[in-house]
């Protein structure tokens, strides 16, 4: 379906996720059409991250009656909308979360071609198999965005299908990578050599310019190359430099961020011949191919009992499932699956993906309604690579061994019914009376306060979940941070969490700080509060609040559940006390540090440039002012003392107070601007004509290798032009504004 252009983007709202999706890619979620059929919890979590994210508008297609076994994970539903259709339910409270959203339910259309050409994208969750098909048999001749997905017990899959020709924009985010060059040989195909201290960071297709080259400008100079990575330092081209000259220094690489175009199967060609699976775990890399069987298996015992799941704990049920997924293996030779794959530990996971899948847990969506939620954005913005095409993911770890029997998942007619038949009743009541410290009730902090609501986490009579937050709510906390509401805005984090995680589940036992875990508050948060919780959910935003909560759980002995992100990327570390390395045992290097000499004289790289302005900034409008201002309002005594406590620092800050003060103190603004313009040919020209005149172009070293070569790339003094925008704004406009910042400027 072609899209309409989108409206002004909302900067404000906004603000963090621009700089992951670029004003491009927002402006075509903006234009964008969803449809997401099926909303039980996984649908409605799918349905709230795409809306907030800021799509055109998201259609709701479920017509299914609210059950007992909704209320586990579908957070959107509540004991009085039982019986109610669930799209019907959810809508207007989904509706909340973003003004610039149309959301609509619309449940009495047939999936018909005519129905799905509305949409850009069609998401299809826990649909039956044969629907599946025949709507992503629509959707792939209409060049519909197509993303189905499933989730039954701790199991899950997402599938996606973008068509024949899906055009990827930026296949992972990332800056361009660039370097300096140290060798290029005279070779077919060339072989580009970087820096020792430098990776490219560079991937096997990627594509690259080499500006600059010496002695092969004319043979790379303005063109594009294909590269194929040898080691992290260097890298082959698709160009014959055989007949160029030698290359002799000043190279830079440059990547190229290439558009490119990614071919789909449909669904029925990717059930038997699947490619690829998208891996969770690297050490359950056989489940895939058993779970791509399994699910299958579980859809054709389905349609041979009326769409029904298995009851919960049924064995001859998992039996017969497990006799379907057989049957599904052989007739997918590219699974490569035999007998025995469904013997052992295979049979043990088809048959618990039978006995749960009655049960939709509440972080089970959360996960996989993040990965198919993501699906969809990369769909509508042609960000990032989509998966190619199926991802299984499970928790089949967390399952009591042996199972409960099956009256202990016997659903009871209560809103923890799905987690009742999943795990049974014992493990969901010692849940419930679990107590639980969440650090931080920003992004991550409202999705775990919202998961412990839904698994009924601090809810029973010794149960309780703790919440402390210091931060108030801005208005860009909204695109990401669902339990907030316009309406918060300057309203404690805390607080606003609480409130609404009591409207999801209002048996939840909560308490609320606004305090700051550190040593400031070891009166809050001393001995008697650390030894009386379960463990701790940190989901905060500095290393230094991570370490000082990490070193409190250490002492205490109290599991720790350790989370962060940033931008699309996101970590996870569950901390076990006499079980795993605590949070703090591995420590990120050092970042390196640039020499000195390298800022002022040799600066190679983005970054040198960046501190070197800094430094010039932090020096010209920060330093100086402060220390003249100081003189100027202390008194002699106070100053002096003042004087004394710098360590080695004393003339050079008497230097900048005579400088701006006496020698160099502008009277008007006419020397305001013949100081800026003074500055501007001492940092632009003369320092770089005396470096220059020290080490001149042609100059070799002692072993008669040029001097700049390398990473020293000569500079070339600028003369200043008053027609040249940059120079005008770096110079009067700029340094006007410095000079007379000082109060003894008139």
């Amino acid at each position: 379906m072609a899209s309409e252009p989108a409206s002004e983007i909302d900067e404000g709202l906004y603000s963090r996720q621009l700089y992951v999706m670029g004003r491009e890619g927002q402006a075509k979620m903006a234009a964008s059409n969803v449809l997401i059929v099926g909303l039980n919890g996984l649908g409605v979590e799918i349905a709230k991250n795409v809306i907030l994210a800021g799509v055109k508008s998201v259609t709701l297609w479920d017509p299914t009656p609210t059950t007992w076994l909704d209320l586990s994970a579908q957070f959107y539903l509540s004991e009085s909308d039982l019986g109610a259709p669930r799209a019907q339910a959810s809508v207007a409270r989904l509706a909340e979360l973003n003004p610039y959203v149309a959301v609509a339910a619309r449940s009495g259309e047939a999936l018909s071609v005519e129905f799905l050409g509305e949409f850009s994208t069609v998401v299809m969750v826990n649909a039956p198999l044969e629907t599946q098909l025949e709507v992503n048999d629509l959707c792939h001749t209409s060049n519909i965005c197509f993303v189905a997905c499933e989730v039954g017990g701790v199991f899950g899959s997402v599938f996606c299908d973008f068509g024949d020709a899906h055009t990827v924009t930026d296949k992972n985010g990332e800056p361009n990578a660039s370097c300096l060059v140290a060798a290029i040989t005279q070779a077919n195909p060339a072989l580009v050599t970087v820096l020792d201290d430098t990776r490219h960071n560079l991937e096997s297709g990627d594509c690259v310019t080499l500006d600059g080259a010496g002695g092969m400008e004319g043979t790379l100079t303005g063109r594009t190359f294909t590269v194929k990575v040898v080691d992290p330092y260097s890298f082959e081209i698709d160009c014959d430099t055989t007949a160029a000259g030698p290359y002799t220094t000043g190279g830079y690489m440059n990547q190229v961020k290439v558009p490119e175009t990614m071919k789909f199967k449909p669904l029925r060609s990717s059930l038997a011949d699947p490619g690829d699976f998208l891996l969770s775990d690297f050490a359950k890399f056989d489940h895939p191919p058993l779970l791509h069987a399994a699910f299958q298996g579980l859809h054709a015992w389905k349609a041979k009992h009326g769409g029904a799941l298995p009851i919960p704990g049924d064995e001859q049920a998992a039996l017969q499932v497990l006799e379907e997924a057989k049957k599904a293996a052989a007739q997918c030779s590219a699974l490569g699956l035999g007998p025995d794959a469904f013997e052992g530990k295979g049979a043990d996971l088809v048959k618990a993906l039978s006995q749960t899948a009655a049960g939709v847990l509440g972080s089970m969506c959360a996960l996989l309604g993040g990965v198919a939620g993501q699906e969809v954005l990369k769909a509508s913005s042609g960000k990032f690579t989509p998966i190619n095409q199926w991802f299984y993911f499970d928790a089949v770890e967390c399952l009591p061994s042996p199972r409960p029997s099956a009256e202990q998942v016997t659903p009871m007619g209560c809103r923890y019914d799905s987690q009742l038949v999943v795990f049974g009743r014992e493990v969901h009541a010692r849940i419930c009376d679990l107590r639980y410290f969440v650090v931080g009730a920003g992004a991550i902090g409202c999705e775990m306060v919202k998961n412990f609501a839904l698994m009924g986490l601090g809810c029973g009579p010794e149960g309780q979940v703790i919440i402390t937050d210091m931060d108030t709510i801005e208005r860009s906390n909204l695109s990401r941070q669902f339990l907030f509401r316009s309406s918060d805005i300057g309203r404690s984090k805390a607080a606003a969490a609480s409130s609404a995680a009591l409207a999801l589940n209002p048996n939840l036992n909560l308490t609320t700080h606004e305090s700051r875990v550190g040593p400031e508050t070891e009166g809050l948060f001393g001995d008697v509060f650390w030894e009386g919780i379960d463990g701790v959910a940190n989901a905060l935003d500095n290393i230094e609040a991570r370490l000082y909560v990490d070193q409190r759980c250490l002492f205490y002995q109290k599991p720790l559940l350790e989370s962060g992100t940033l931008g699309t990327k996101g970590n996870t570390q569950v901390v076990a006390p006499f079980l795993t390395e605590n949070y703090g045992a591995t420590r990120d290097p050092p970042e390196k540090s640039i020499p000195v000499c390298t800022l002022k004289n040799f600066p190679n790289q983005i970054e040198h440039t960046l501190q070197w302005a800094r430094d010039w900034f932090e020096g010209g409008f920060k330093q100086t002012p402060e220390d003249a201002n100081k003189f100027l309002n202390s008194s002699t005594e106070e100053f002096q003392a003042s004087l004394q406590a710098q360590q080695n620092t004393k003339l050079d800050t008497l230097r900048r107070i005579r400088e701006s003060l006496v020698a160099s103190r502008p009277k008007n603004f006419d020397e305001c601007i013949a100081h800026a313009r003074l500055a501007f040919q001492e940092s632009f020209h003369n320092s770089i004509a005396q470096l220059l005149h020290n080490f001149p172009v042609d100059q070799v070293t002692s072993t008669g290798q040029p001097f700049w070569s390398g990473s020293k790339r000569p500079p070339a003094p600028l003369d200043f032009d008053p027609a040249d925008p940059d120079h005008l704004m770096w110079g009067p406009r700029g340094l006007a504004s410095n000079a007379c910042s000082l109060k003894a400027c008139f």
